[in-house]
Parts: C-alpha cells; structure tokens; sequence
C-alpha cells in the first residue's frame, strides 16, 4: 500500500488502498509527518474507502498520529470507513478517541 495525499485549502487527505498494516508503516508516517509539518494544513483526513483490511499494528500507526496531530492543534478524522474497517475501529472504541465521518 502507498498512500497518497490530497491538499484542498488547509485540510490535508491521506487516501489509504489495500492492506493497511505494519508493511505500510513507513510511507504512511511519511505522508502523515509531511501534512503536519505544514503550517497551512489546520485538518488532517484519513481515507479508508479503498482499505479492505487493517491490523493492530495499523490502529497503533493512528494512535501516534493522533498524538502528533494534537501536539500540532490540529484536527483528524477517520472518513469513508468500510463495514469491515468500521467493525475493527468499533471493536477497538476507536470511536471514543477519533472523529469518524
């Protein structure tokens, strides 16, 4: 999996597809470093429409994130969640800690 990013206005999107596990650490803390870094991003999306899979190691991957998004003051969402993404997100209480959209 290789993510990819979309900037519209000061919301960054990082687009996931496939797979989102440990393999995909590193492109995905890549991309994610890089919006934050940003000082004109004030939002920052993770789209899971094209992810059919995820794993523990994925949902530790969001947890650093949301750490560093909030130690930046800005904003994260989980958006366009499949039934199988979302049942993993809600056997975790992900729903407690992050937006999701």
């Amino acid at each position: 999996m290789t993510p990819t990013v979309q900037i519209e206005g000061n919301v960054g999107r990082v687009i996931l597809s496939g797979q989102f596990d440990f393999s995909a650490h590193r492109e995905f803390r890549q991309v994610c470093e890089s919006l934050i870094a940003n000082a004109e991003i004030k939002e920052v999306l993770v789209d899971f429409q094209n992810v059919n899979y995820l794993d523990s190691s994925a949902l530790g991957m969001l947890l650093l994130l949301k750490e560093k998004i909030s130690a930046a003051s800005k904003s994260l969402a989980l958006v366009n969640c499949r039934d199988t993404v979302k049942q993993v997100l809600e056997i975790a209480c992900f729903g407690k800690i992050f937006t999701i959209r």
